[in-house]
């Protein structure tokens, strides 16, 4: 009895913890901090469950040894390779490590839902069904997320369609379906294991049919349902234990993972529903044929003088900017302009980079102050009054045809005004469309000039050519 208090009172600060740790991750400036509350959340958790050999019986306990020296050999492996990936891993990969964690977090609530169905001692018809669920939306979360991994490492370079495909996919939902409501209703029957693989089965393959026709630039969509859906599965499974921890942090995670799914939607300009049935993605086609004129090039230095002399500079990152690891000589640049009396700020889209919040860690891994960082809502009433608008790495969040033009695949998406500064400067490596390969109108426009180059390049000539006025 006395260890089952522990054992609760431990969960309790375990959930504590990870909700103070999320509410703390929700402003920049004590993200770091709330990661490592959670992190000790984690901690307090995993060690609890430990205490459960000391609640067993004397006949039981002995037959646990292996399990527990199991455990602590994938604790250790775990932990080790995370640490060592996470230390290493570069900002560009960084959305694909995110993918593969968050598909091992519903892997591992799908495997505890398996040894559960395996054990046949369910106490309710409620329980099973549970684990089920947790079963099935935990294994979609698994495959799917590594199908969003491999485009986001390039290792799948085009959506996989065909025709029927979402007629296909529905059936394969539906069957999977009725499997596990045969899981629940013949949960005595001898046929039991050969149902539980076919169920985990269809699960698996749904979660890849789902993903494989969606578009590579609305992974951070596909990103963001998936952490909703690890997170759905962890408190389901947490429920079928009876684990508060497990319980309250997988619906913490999945509430917050399906608002951010709902405000990636919103600001890709499709509906939940739409991301829901896999129908997203379908945007990924030619451009727009809009585009009329010219692009203007400019030397990297003249673009510098320009901001040099200017009176406020909007600067938009997106993922050449990652690609080049060009954040720390941005900062350089913005320093000078400081230094001179300029007024900078960031722009940050929400879905620029590959996943929610990829420029935000960008720009902090490079020490910019979080006050210079302002999301869409709050800066593009500026940029009509802002003298030079730095586009870096960006395309589609910047694209005017997203409000001009009604035959384009992204109109009616919000972006950031940048076409409306009085002058604009893009660097960009080519003269190539965006990742969802819809041609931009910026490029075009009168106001507009392209700066090619590698971005870490550029903006060294930049640097160079500011500190050149000073001499």
């Amino acid at each position: 009895m006395f260890v089952q208090h522990i054992l609760g009172l431990s969960g309790l600060c375990a959930a504590i913890l990870f909700i103070f740790g999320l509410k703390r991750m929700s402003s920049p400036v004590t993200a770091l901090s709330g990661i490592v509350v959670a992190g000790i959340g984690m901690v307090v958790a995993i060690a609890a469950s430990f205490l459960v050999v000391f609640d067993l019986s004397e006949q039981v306990r002995p037959h646990l040894t292996v399990n527990l020296v199991l455990a602590l050999v994938a604790l250790t492996i775990g932990g080790g390779w995370a640490w060592l990936r996470g230390k290493k891993v570069e900002m560009t990969a960084m959305p694909q490590m995110v993918a593969l964690y968050n598909g091992m977090g519903g892997g591992a609530a799908a495997a505890v839902a398996a040894v559960e169905l395996s054990a046949r001692d369910a106490s309710s018809a409620v329980v099973l069904a549970v684990t089920a669920a947790g079963a099935l939306i935990g294994s979609i979360s698994l495959t799917g997320s590594v199908i969003a991994w491999a485009k986001l490492d390039g290792r799948i370079s085009k959506p996989f369609r065909f025709g029927g495909q979402r007629i296909v996919n529905g059936a394969l939902f539906a069957a999977t379906v009725l499997l596990g409501i045969a899981l629940v209703f013949f949960f005595d029957c001898q046929a039991l294991p050969f149902i539980a693989v076919l169920f985990f089965f269809g699960a698996l393959a749904f979660g890849v049919m789902m993903t494989l026709p969606i578009g590579g630039a609305d992974m951070p969509v596909v990103i963001s349902l998936y952490n909703a859906f690890t997170g759905l599965a962890v408190g389901l499974e947490g429920y079928a234990l009876q684990n508060p921890a497990l319980m309250i942090a997988g619906m913490v995670v999945g509430s917050a993972g399906t608002l951010l799914t709902v405000l990636m939607a919103k600001a890709m300009n499709r509906s939940l529903a739409n991301v829901l049935f896999s129908n997203f993605g379908d945007a990924v086609v030619q451009g727009s044929g809009g585009a009329q004129g010219e692009m203007k090039s400019a030397d990297a230095s003249d673009a510098a003088v320009a901001m040099r002399y200017a009176a406020s500079v909007v600067i938009i990152p997106g993922y050449g900017l990652a690609v080049a690891q060009a954040q720390q000589k941005l900062y350089e640049f913005v320093k000078l302009l400081q230094a001179a009396g300029i007024d900078v700020k960031f722009a940050i889209h929400p879905v620029a980079g590959r996943m929610p919040g990829h420029m935000n860690v960008l720009l902090a891994e490079a020490g910019v102050p979080y006050d210079i960082i302002y999301d869409m809502e709050d800066i593009n009433a500026d940029f009509a009054n802002t003298d030079v608008a730095l586009v870096i790495g960006a395309n589609d969040v910047v694209n005017p045809a997203a409000r001009t033009d009604k035959s384009s695949p992204i109109y009616g998406m919000p972006i950031l005004d940048a076409d409306q500064a009085r002058q604009v400067y893009v660097v960009k490596r080519g003269q190539g469309k965006g990742y969802s390969g819809v041609e931009n109108l910026l490029f075009f426009q009168e106001n507009c000039s392209m700066v090619y180059g590698d971005a870490q390049a550029v903006l060294t000539r930049m640097i160079q050519a500011v500190k050149d006025l000073g001499a």
